[in-house]
């Protein structure tokens, strides 16, 4: 499905919108109830990573299942492969295959396996050495050292870090390097720690104590995605002064790396305001710098698409680095943003790190926007069409985090309809 998108008639003043709970929250935190039974769970994520995630989880605690080779297909959901991985790991007496889309096959899980086969796993390869798909017969692990590259995927370390708690001797593991994305290594340590796993992070090595088990109930309630509120944070950015947004529910002392949008968006002269209810209002105050925004988005480099495409809009040129993950997400994504601003009219160029965008206040009208499969490539070319029409292609990618997208655009003066 292809949409064309334009700014509705009329003024956009105030409007609300409701996203639902952390995807990445969500993804850890639904780990870990399927090893911690009596885990509670609210507001969790309505994505279909997140929905990949619980049926796998689901399919697997089947008892009929034991003792069967069973096929898992996580289609495009890159988390739940790496953390099903060592989830799986250490299901005793458990054979999965475990598969994905045909990007999926491509995006490197070689790192992850020779950690999980260190610490004593039994894990193959069924087509492309180092690559999905992948054979797991779960088992008891029995080291509990490893060490890996710090600079990799931060969902790897993640992965280790969810299974520890359940290995005899937990886990000490040493990152090599430096450190990549460390709020979301945070973010897993935090949530241990909720549910009572003691842990530690000195210097590049991290401790988690083993815990076989969990004597209470405990409820955890899923703050929203920040990831999904960068749009909207663009939205306010490209609009009028005066705009805003309110979104539920945030807190100030945020668990996910890109809650950075607060401070970033700044630049644009948006204002963030915590409310008593747990929403946020984001508002247009001022016109935005016009200097080039330089930053370095290592420890949150999913909204750098969103900020490329705002300084885009804006006619503001940036400079964007620690963007060397990008490269193995659903695309490409600096080599898919260098394709889609230059039909645009932007002048941009990437390295295999970072992005620089030159200013410019040209825009070129009903440009097709190739998704590539990228549910973020969609959402964050999308506030653009406040500025310029434009036609985004396989629309419907946005599930993968955010089903519910399309029809909230509409509520801030956005027109889309299939074209």
């Amino acid at each position: 499905m292809n949409l064309h998108l334009e700014k509705a008639e009329g003024r956009l003043q105030k409007a609300k919108v409701k996203i639902t709970g952390s995807k990445s929250e969500t993804n850890r935190l639904l780990l870990l109830k399927a090893l911690y039974a009596n885990l509670i769970l609210e507001n969790t994520s309505n994505s279909d990573d997140s929905e990949v995630m619980q049926k796998a989880l689901q399919n697997s605690q089947n008892p009929l299942s034991k003792d069967l080779c069973s096929e898992i297909d996580v289609h495009h959901a890159g988390t739940a492969m790496r953390f099903l991985t060592a989830y799986f790991s250490i299901q005793e007496g458990k054979e999965i295959l475990l598969t994905g889309s045909s990007r999926m096959k491509e995006r490197p899980i070689k790192i992850l396996v020779d950690a999980l086969n260190q610490l004593g796993a039994k894990i193959s390869y069924e087509e492309n050495f180092g690559f999905p798909p992948i054979r797991i017969k779960g088992m008891q692990l029995t080291q509990n050292k490893v060490s890996l590259p710090a600079d990799v995927s931060s969902q790897y370390i993640s992965a280790l870090l969810l299974i520890a708690p359940k290995l005899e001797k937990g886990l000490e593991l040493t990152m090599e390097g430096e450190v990549t994305s460390a709020p979301y290594i945070n973010m897993t340590l935090t949530l241990l720690n909720e549910i009572g796993v003691e842990t530690s992070f000195k210097k590049n090595v991290i401790k988690v104590n083993s815990k076989p088990n969990i004597q209470r109930t405990i409820s955890l309630t899923i703050e929203s995605d920040w990831s999904s509120a960068s749009y909207w944070y663009s939205i306010v950015a490209l609009s009028e002064v005066n705009t805003q947004i309110t979104l539920s529910s945030y807190k100030k002392n945020s668990l996910q790396g890109d809650s950075i949008l607060v401070e970033i968006y700044k630049y644009f002269g948006v204002e963030t305001i915590f409310n008593n209810d747990s929403s946020i209002t984001i508002s247009k105050l001022n016109i935005h710098k016009t200097k080039p925004l330089i930053f370095n988005l290592k420890n949150s480099p999913d909204i750098a698409q969103t900020i490329a495409i705002t300084c885009f809009g804006l006619g503001v040129g940036c400079h964007l680095s620690g963007l060397h993950t990008l490269k193995i997400k659903e695309t490409d994504r600096l080599e898919a943003l260098k394709s889609e601003l230059f039909k645009l009219g932007a002048n941009i160029t990437v390295t295999n790190e970072s992005l620089s965008l030159k200013p410019s206040n040209l825009f070129n009208q009903n440009v097709m926007i190739s998704t590539y499969q990228d549910h973020r490539m969609a959402m964050a070319f999308a506030p653009l069409a406040l500025k310029v029409p434009l036609v985004i292609e396989d629309a419907e990618v946005v599930s993968k985090s955010y089903p519910n997208f399309w029809d909230d655009l509409k509520v801030i003066g956005i027109e889309c309809f299939r074209k």
